[in-house]
């Protein structure tokens, strides 16, 4: 598995402490300084079975500096593919990327269910 998240948001580090205190073994990707390339935030897409925009920080101050909320409904799922892959502090976080799933944001119980 690979956990995706930027180091410094709260609830990543809540996210990381879950898994090691569950003894989860996973690979650590620090979003900032690698950020997820379009092709493979479409296939964590297709794999998550969620819509694009919950793959958005929408609490992010780049979303909202880039007004995303009003011109994200007029963008092809391409075009929102391309944004995302041009700066990781739009993509929300934490991401862990199994073999058979993806989990977006930190849900204890989701995780939980996926995990345990």
């Amino acid at each position: 598995m690979t956990f995706i998240c930027y180091p410094k948001c709260t609830t990543c580090k809540k996210a990381q402490n879950w898994l090691d205190e569950n003894k989860i073994d996973y690979t650590f990707r620090d979003i900032k300084e690698e950020n997820p390339s379009a092709c493979e935030l479409r296939a964590w897409h297709e794999k998550s079975g969620l819509p694009l925009k919950k793959f958005f920080n929408t609490s992010g101050m780049l979303y909202r500096q880039l007004e995303l909320k009003t011109k994200l409904p007029d963008m092809s799922e391409d075009e929102q593919l391309s944004l995302l892959s041009s700066d990781g502090m739009l993509v929300k976080r934490p991401l862990l990327v199994g073999e058979n799933f993806v989990l977006v944001g930190f849900k204890e119980a989701a995780w939980k269910e996926t995990l345990l």
